[in-house]
């Protein structure tokens, strides 16, 4: 069960497989030329330096531009291979421009999955453990398409795991609802994962209620992409002043806050140098009581405030 043992921290890819991603600072992070072998570089330094810091755990998707090749390519190299996810219902579609009007389109139906689970399985194949739907929301076809559920459970009967992930103001209500499908008498889904950092905590009971159930729980942009980083925290903010008492970076802080809830198994980093790496991972070493949210580091926003303000960053 992925409940035996505190969380851990893995490593997302979303924001070094394309050229583009919505992250503060971002610009400062990468070169000019991101180019595909650049980033492909950047993606196996990450990966190794990872592995060196014992991250077990590697998420990624279809629609992360390159980034499932990316890591294909560095796996036969690896020392240790980490446990793979990834993630199908949304398709890349910027063709590698930072610019572009629209960098991914959603779909959700049975053309779409045979499409991209042939795509993962041939970069993949041998290591991929858990397959996600990408970003499952109410207005998805999947909660009423029995056809395209019976076909995820034949691949969950040939030995992948599947998940979901959310997004979005109603995250709690996809959690709870994707925990209830069930084929042939049995849940379809083992594992979820969703966006909760302490500006955006609202997942929280939802989330411990799909621990409780014994699904795998995942934290995702536990730093709000770069807003609770030192980059993008008020430097007079009490979130800053609890995080330099501690000797680490205010991203450590919150991914910290992430991990000692009692529910979650795993927490992402998405750092794109291993300096964030590090000091993501230096998350391990602070104390946060268990279960504790807090609030005196930060006020959290309301759900819809938060995911405005998100879709407000930007994609560069």
């Amino acid at each position: 069960m992925p409940h035996d043992s505190p969380a851990q921290l893995g490593l997302g890819l979303a924001a070094v497989g394309r050229p583009a991603y919505l992250t503060l600072g971002r610009d400062a992070d990468l070169p000019a030329d991101r180019s595909p072998a650049v980033l492909e570089a950047r993606t196996h330094e990450l990966l190794t330096a990872a592995t060196a810091l014992g991250v077990e755990y590697v998420d990624t998707a279809r629609s992360y531009g390159r980034a499932e090749e990316f890591l294909a390519s560095w796996l036969p190299t690896a020392g240790a291979v980490p446990f793979v996810a990834s993630k199908w219902g949304y398709r890349y579609t910027a063709d590698w421009r930072p610019d572009a009007t629209v960098h991914e389109v959603k779909e959700h139906t049975t053309a779409a999955f045979e499409r991209q689970l042939a795509e993962t399985t041939a970069l993949l194949g041998p290591w991929l453990q858990l397959y996600q739907v990408h970003s499952l929301t109410a207005d998805s076809p999947l909660w009423t398409d029995r056809p395209l559920q019976h076909r995820l459970a034949r691949l969950r009967a040939d030995g992948v795991e599947l998940g979901f992930s959310t997004s979005g103001a109603a995250q709690a209500d996809a959690v709870r609802r994707g925990l209830e499908l069930t084929v042939d008498g049995a849940p379809l889904f083992t594992s979820v994962q969703s966006t909760w950092n302490l500006l955006e905590p609202s997942a929280g009971p939802a989330l411990a209620e799909a621990s409780a159930a014994g699904a795998r729980v995942v934290v995702k942009e536990g730093v709000a992409n770069g807003r609770l980083t030192d980059r993008g925290a008020a430097p007079d903010s009490p979130l800053v002043a609890a995080a330099r008492e501690r000797g680490v970076g205010v991203d450590a802080l919150a991914l910290a806050a992430a991990l000692a809830q009692p529910w979650c198994d795993v927490v992402l980093s998405g750092a794109v140098t291993v300096a964030q790496l590090a000091s993501n991972a230096a998350a391990r070493t602070v104390e946060v009581p268990a279960g504790d949210l807090p609030a005196t580091w930060v006020q959290p926003e309301e759900p819809g405030e938060y995911w405005a303000a998100r879709r407000r960053l930007g994609w560069r």
